[in-house]
C-alpha cells in the first residue's frame, strides 16, 4: 500500500470515527443490492435528482441579479437576459428545468402506477414521493409569478382567487394569501420567499426521506417479485447486483448524458417551447388592464386545470367555482391513497388482468386529453369531453379496489425474468 492510499485510509478512519462516511456509503451505494432487470423506466428516478440540483444552483445564480418588487421584477428579468453574463443561459436553464422536473416526475410516477411500486412495503416510499409531487407543484406555481410577465401575473390571479370559493372564510383567506386585495408587490415578494427558501427546503428533506425509505424496503422492479426471498449463503439476493457501480455507471450515466443532451436541444433553440414552455404573453411585463386572450397555466398544470373548469354547476348551494377547487384539489391528493386501494395481489401490470390494463390506458389518455384542454378555450363540447375525462381520471382510483380484486392474474415467477 502506497503512502498516499495509506494516509487516506488514515483520514477516513479517524472520519468514520466520528461521522459514518464508509458506512452510509456502502449502505446506500456499494452494497445496496438492486434487482438486475431494471428497464428503461427506472431512469427517471435519478434524472429527477439531476433536474433538482440543476433548479437549486441556477436558481441561486438568479437570485443574485432578481429584485422581487413589482417596479423591478419584470425589468430584472431583462436585466439577466441582456447584461448578466450568460444570464440568458441560467434563465433558460432554470425554466426549461421546470418543465423537464414535471416530466420526469410524471414518468416516473406512471412507472409506479406500472409497476405496483406503491404496494406492500413501499406504502411509505409511494406516499413521501406524492408529498415531493405536491410540494413540486406549489414550487412551481410560486415561482411560476416571479418573472412578472402578464401571463404570470392573471394566472396567479385566478389560481389565488380560487380561495374566496371557500364558505365563510374563502374572501378572508385570498386577501391573507395576496396579501393585499388583488395580485401585488406584496404577493410577489412572499412568494418569492417561498420559492427560494421554505419550498426547496421541503423539498430537499422529502427527497431525502424518499431515498431513505426506499433503501431501507428495497427497490422494486419490472416484475415486483420480492428479491429479498432468494438468498445466497451470505444473505446476498440472488437477482440483485450493487447499485454502485452496476447501475450507477452502467444504467444510470449514459441515461443523464442522453437526458442532458436533449435537455440542452430545448434549452438552446426553443427556450420558450411554442408558447408551451414560455407563453408568449410573458414577454410583457405584467398589467392589470390588460388580460390576455386565454389565461391558462404552464403545460404541467393543465390536466388540473381541465378539472377545475369541467365544474360548472352547483351543489348544495355552493357554487361551480368551489366545487371546481374541490375537485382538482382532490384529484392531486387522491393518488396518495392508492397503496390501500389497489387489491391485486400481483403488483406488476405485466401479471395483472385485463381490468388494470384497461384502466390504466384510459386514465394516461384521459390525463393527455386534460393537458390539451387545458390550453384550449372552453366550449359545450370541450367542456363536456373535459367531465367525461374528469370522471375516467377518478374511476381509475375510487373503482380500484374492485377491478382488481375480480379480475383473473397471471402466476409470478420466483425468479426476476430478464428484459
Amino acid at each position: 500500500m502506497s503512502g498516499l492510499q495509506q494516509s487516506f485510509k488514515n483520514v477516513m478512519g479517524w472520519v468514520d470515527a466520528r461521522l459514518p462516511v464508509t458506512e452510509t456509503y456502502e449502505k446506500h451505494l456499494s452494497k445496496y443490492y438492486a434487482p438486475k432487470n431494471f428497464n428503461f423506466w427506472y431512469f427517471f428516478g435519478v434524472l429527477s435528482v439531476v433536474v433538482l440540483v440543476n433548479q437549486l444552483l441556477t436558481g441561486i445564480w438568479l437570485t443574485m441579479s432578481y429584485v422581487p418588487t413589482a417596479d423591478g421584477a419584470f425589468a430584472s428579468v431583462e436585466y439577466i437576459m441582456r447584461d448578466v453574463e450568460y444570464g440568458w443561459m441560467l434563465r433558460y436553464m432554470h425554466s426549461t428545468g421546470a418543465s423537464a422536473f414535471f416530466l420526469v416526475v410524471y414518468l416516473h410516477m406512471f412507472r409506479g402506477l406500472m409497476y405496483g411500486s406503491y404496494q406492500k412495503p413501499r406504502e411509505l416510499v409511494w406516499i413521501l414521493g406524492m408529498l415531493i409531487y405536491i410540494a413540486l407543484m406549489a414550487e412551481g406555481f410560486f415561482g411560476y409569478l416571479l418573472p412578472w410577465g402578464n401571463m404570470s401575473f392573471w394566472a396567479g390571479q385566478v389560481i389565488v382567487s380560487l380561495a374566496g370559493a371557500i364558505p365563510f372564510v374563502g374572501e378572508e383567506l385570498a386577501t391573507w394569501v395576496r396579501g393585499d386585495f388583488n395580485i401585488s408587490g406584496i404577493t410577489l415578494n412572499r412568494f418569492f420567499a417561498l420559492h427560494v427558501v421554505l419550498i426547496p427546503l421541503v423539498l430537499i428533506v422529502l427527497v431525502f426521506l424518499h431515498i431513505l425509505a426506499l433503501h431501507e424496503v428495497g427497490s422494486n422492479n419490472p416484475d415486483g417479485v420480492d428479491i429479498k426471498k432468494n438468498l445466497d449463503e451470505n444473505g446476498k439476493p440472488l437477482d440483485s447486483i450493487p447499485f454502485h457501480p452496476n447501475y450507477t455507471i452502467g444504467h444510470d450515466l449514459p441515461a443523464i448524458v442522453g437526458f442532458l443532451f436533449l435537455f440542452c436541444i430545448v434549452m438552446f433553440y426553443y427556450p420558450d417551447g411554442g408558447g408551451y414552455l414560455i407563453e408568449h404573453p410573458n414577454y410583457e411585463p405584467a398589467n392589470p388592464l390588460k388580460t390576455p386572450d386565454l389565461i391558462a397555466p404552464v403545460w404541467y398544470y393543465t390536466p388540473f386545470y381541465s378539472m377545475l373548469r369541467a365544474a360548472t354547476f352547483p351543489l348544495f348551494g355552493l357554487d361551480a367555482k368551489f366545487w371546481g377547487l374541490v375537485v382538482m384539489a382532490g384529484a392531486i391528493a387522491l393518488p396518495i391513497v392508492l397503496p390501500w386501494l389497489d387489491k391485486s395481489p400481483v403488483k406488476s401490470i405485466r401479471y395483472k388482468g385485463w381490468g388494470s390494463k384497461i384502466f390504466l390506458a384510459m386514465f394516461i389518455i384521459s390525463f393527455f386529453i386534460l393537458g390539451y384542454l387545458g390550453v384550449q378555450h372552453p366550449t359545450p363540447v370541450r367542456t363536456l369531453v373535459a367531465q367525461l375525462c374528469t370522471a375516467i381520471y377518478f374511476g381509475y382510483f375510487l373503482l380500484m379496489p374492485w377491478y382488481t380484486s375480480v379480475e383473473k392474474t397471471k402466476p409470478v415467477p420466483e425468479r426476476v425474468t430478464m428484459p
